[in-house]
């Protein structure tokens, strides 16, 4: 029993663990929402990077302009991301269950990048909320 115990104390500790490491990440890239992305795209030109895959992309289309990363955690970050790393950088994936833009953007943060927003909402928010999609 007392093994027991100990393991249920072990597995909470490192629950609590990643819950305070996704706290910490989150800080570190601001998260928008679909009004939010509209506006900064009317008022100025975000980097929009989508973090989902072919299956998702092909089902739900992508944000139009959108840039197709090649992997949401494992992108070439000199390759798929602008070079100057003040550029303004906003990542989504599929909704707000997923988190592959989060990594795509903890990703970008860590290669220095310091303008870094995740849209929460996803391209099924983005389409809910009547925005226009394109294929891929």
């Amino acid at each position: 029993m007392k093994t027991y115990l100990a393991l249920a104390a072990l597995a909470a500790s490192s629950l609590l663990a990643c819950s305070s490491a996704r706290a910490a990440e989150a800080q570190k890239f601001k998260v928008i929402h679909v009004p939010d992305l509209v506006a900064e795209l009317q008022s100025g030109h975000p980097t929009v990077l989508d973090a989902n895959g072919e299956k998702t992309r092909n089902a739900d289309g992508i944000i139009p302009g959108a840039k197709l990363l090649s992997s949401c955690g494992s992108y070439d970050v000199a390759k798929e991301l602008p070079a100057s790393k003040d550029s303004e950088l906003v990542f989504y994936c599929a909704n707000t269950k997923c988190m592959a833009s989060h990594s795509a953007a903890g990703r970008a943060v860590e290669a220095g990048y310091t303008n870094v927003a995740v849209l929460a909402d996803g391209i099924q928010g983005w389409k809910a909320a009547g925005q226009k999609t394109a294929k891929p």
